[in-house]
């Protein structure tokens, strides 16, 4: 692999600069997983805390053929996930700056095409593989498939798609929790695996999300 690459802080975009506990201006990396300060006009690197996952504890033979299942489907449905994912960010950026008529007439154009985005793309995906979509937008957003649809096409039609998910065995409503859900745990063991290997980039935003047990 390339080696660490920080540029001085006046060539990162200012709106992109953070500011951290002490007042210190710093540009977050994600792909490389690091901040860039900047100390007499020199830039300084700060490595994220490298997550170290263990395989989780495997039962029996059975148990790690589905941990490593559940790994090729995560490779199938993340960069679907990823674009899905920045799709929805943009819709909600894109609202909060219209006024009332305005976002009624985005929420008939635009959001009626994502939610048929949406349904097509899972249409698409095995039982597995949408369970693993479902659960990584519930990870990134804090809110289920659901609660997605809901607000881009209303409760009805949200109903009738949890009705249907049901039907193949995908819960819309399902919660993330690698705490107690045996699947998540493999999956949240998975994401953390690849991520530090550099077989996936994580998406922005990634490292907010923290195991509640």
């Amino acid at each position: 692999k390339d080696g660490i690459v920080a540029k001085p802080l006046n060539q990162y975009p200012p709106e992109s600069l953070k500011v951290d506990e002490f007042g210190n201006k710093y540009y977050y990396d994600e792909q490389q997983k690091m901040k860039v300060y900047e100390i007499n006009g020199e830039p300084v690197v700060v490595l994220d805390e490298l997550v170290l996952v263990n395989k989780p504890r495997f039962n029996n033979q059975l148990d790690k053929n589905y941990y490593y299942f559940l790994n090729k489907k995560l490779y199938r449905v993340y960069p679907l996930f990823v674009t899905a994912l920045q799709q929805y960010r943009d819709i909600q950026v894109d609202m909060n700056d219209m006024d009332s008529k305005a976002k009624r007439k985005f929420v008939r154009e635009r959001q009626n095409m994502l939610a048929d985005q949406y349904e097509k793309q899972l249409r698409d995906l095995t039982t597995t593989e949408g369970q693993v979509f479902a659960k990584l937008m519930n990870r990134a957003t804090g809110k289920n498939v659901f609660e997605i649809i809901k607000e881009l096409r209303g409760g009805w039609s949200a109903f009738w798609w949890n009705v249907k998910g049901k039907m193949a065995d995908i819960d819309l409503k399902d919660r993330y929790d690698p705490h107690s859900n045996r699947t998540d745990e493999f999956i949240e063991s998975l994401l953390q695996s690849n991520w530090n290997s550099g077989y996936l980039q994580p998406y922005p935003g990634a490292n907010d999300f923290k195991v509640k047990k």
